[in-house]
């Protein structure tokens, strides 16, 4: 459970922000997206094949 104190005076919108901050670093939407459809071993195994080749290819393009 994601708990925000709220001091005295404090801004509601303040409050707000720091409560949607928190709520996406614990990636509850992210993996309830993910959730949502099944993708296939092998499928996600070349996604992250490709994925991999990419960020290669940028990191020697930077040097």
């Amino acid at each position: 459970m994601i708990v925000v104190p709220v001091k005295e005076g404090e801004n509601i919108e303040k409050s707000l922000k720091k409560f949607k901050r928190k709520f996406e670093k614990t990636g509850v939407v992210k993996e309830l997206r993910r959730r949502q459809a099944f993708i296939k071993p092998s499928v996600e195994n070349r996604i992250k094949r490709e994925r991999a080749v990419y960020v290669q290819h940028l990191q020697e393009n930077e040097d």
